[in-house]
């Protein structure tokens, strides 16, 4: 049988509903040239040997480096029990736990999930996970377009020191969906001015915190204001911040209504850009707007206590036009990493990364601050990451220091050339709990060196 077992009058007749003559009319959007030869041609397969090869050699061109490179993803610290436990067969191979009894295990470890991730946002429910960070935000918004059902607008404000890729997924998600994303412009230090908000009534705030540049915003008066204009606040926070940072829970008077994030600081690898997870916290009153699933405790028939999928508003159990989502897959195998990294530092070990990853970053900040031509590119409160201004271009000085083994930064240049001036000479720096007062000096050495030498590559 075909897998879509249509016969050609009913292909003919579905044709002739919605108006066209043949197939291919429907693709004929698609420009002439992509349609067939190559992209359509399925690659020769390989070997197990030969592709374990290739991996391996891909997976080299990333080992050898100090890190210190940030925006969204992190090089923390991963206990050694954190993947000896989730590379379990239990964990590696277990699929959606639709089936309560034969499940208890993964749902009791997304309960316990649920429940830590309530708790150091500040909020009062979690659900499963979102695929990550940036989708996660574009769920957000589309929650608070349902939630602030006074509002009919579809318009949302969203910071422009919150990360450019949040703001670009978003929008490709959002926007046929009647959603209209506007810009709130950060001043000259880095953040939102919340002397000059805009005199309107959207249907939520989107506010970064620490935002893209390291900064850290005025949250609580970001958040009072907006309720005062009946939005909704939508919190983007590194989860690893909140070890030491207010949670999103008590900004302001009454603190955010959702949360949203990356969940990639807790025990998942950078691996080259992914995958991690994203995390989506919010109030009580907007727990069925939530996308995905939401675990519940509870007991049986006979008093013993068990786990089962409380809420799961995805279209593969209700009807689509009830569903809230339909990109909202739970991300388990990342999440039990995470769930077991925080079960083993514990509430005190988060607080001693985020305030050793702080301190490690100003260090190293004011060390670069001493170097011939190098510039602050913003004042005020930091937390972990910082962008400075190089006095010669910052991709030169990258492909230098990665020469002494070194991953400096990211050229600002590739992310937000329209909201930094310079951008192709200014440096987003990323500093975590790992990097040691060796690697430190190390790095102001290779900079040293690199800036010398490109300057004389430039004069030359």
């Amino acid at each position: 049988m075909p897998f879509i077992p249509h016969t050609p009058a009913d292909v003919d007749a579905m044709l002739a509903e919605i108006g066209v003559d043949a197939i291919d009319t429907l693709f004929d959007e698609i420009p002439p040239h992509l349609m067939g030869g190559e992209l359509n041609a399925v690659p020769d397969g390989m070997s197990e040997m030969q592709m374990l090869n290739l991996l391996a050699e891909r997976a080299a061109t990333d080992s050898g480096y100090t890190c210190f490179l940030g925006a969204g993803s992190y090089d923390h610290h991963i206990p050694a029990a954190v993947w000896d436990l989730t590379a379990r067969g239990e964990f590696m191979t277990a699929y959606t736990p639709y089936q309560a009894e034969a499940s208890q295990g993964t749902l009791q470890l997304i309960y316990e999930y649920q429940s830590m991730m309530a708790a150091l946002t500040g909020m009062d429910v979690s659900n499963a996970s979102v695929y990550d960070g940036a989708s996660g935000l574009a769920e957000a918004m589309l929650m608070a377009l349902r939630g602030n059902k006074k509002n009919k607008t579809g318009r949302i404000l969203v910071a422009d020191s919150v990360h450019p890729h949040y703001r670009q997924a978003s929008q490709n998600i959002v926007r046929n969906q009647g959603v209209t994303l506007s810009r709130l412009a950060v001043d000259a230090s880095g953040v939102v001015d919340t002397s000059a908000l805009p005199d309107e009534t959207p249907v939520a705030v989107v506010v970064q915190q620490p935002n893209f540049f390291g900064r850290l915003e005025a949250v609580d008066a970001i958040t009072d204001w907006a309720h005062a204009n009946q939005a909704l606040v939508i919190a983007v926070v590194n989860p690893m911040t909140l070890g030491a940072l207010k949670p999103p829970g008590e900004w302001g008077r009454d603190g955010a209504d959702i949360v949203c994030g990356d969940g990639q600081p807790f025990g998942v690898p950078m691996a080259s850009g992914g995958p991690s997870f994203g995390f989506t916290c919010c109030r009580q009153s907007l727990v069925r707007q939530m996308p995905g699933r939401i675990i519940g405790r509870t007991v049986d028939l006979e008093g013993r206590e068990g786990f089962a999928l409380t809420l799961q508003a995805r279209e593969q159990h209700i009807r689509r036009g009830k569903a809230t989502s339909n990109i909202c897959t739970n991300q388990g195998l990342l999440v039990t990493a995470g769930t077991i990294y925080l079960s083993l530092v514990g509430p005190q070990g988060l607080r001693e990364v985020a305030v050793a990853s702080h301190g490690n970053a100003m260090c190293l900040r004011a060390g670069m601050l001493e170097l011939p031509g190098v510039e602050a590119v913003f004042d005020g409160a930091h937390f972990h990451e910082f962008a400075v201004r190089l006095p010669v271009r910052a991709g030169a000085v990258i492909e230098h220091m990665m020469g002494t083994g070194i991953l400096p930064g990211l050229c600002l240049a590739d992310f937000t050339p329209d909201l930094v001036a310079d951008a192709e000479r200014t440096l987003l720096v990323a500093v975590t709990e790992k990097r040691t007062e060796a690697e430190l000096a190390a790095y102001l050495a290779a900079l040293r060196d690199a800036l010398a030498a490109t300057a004389q590559g430039d004069a030359a």
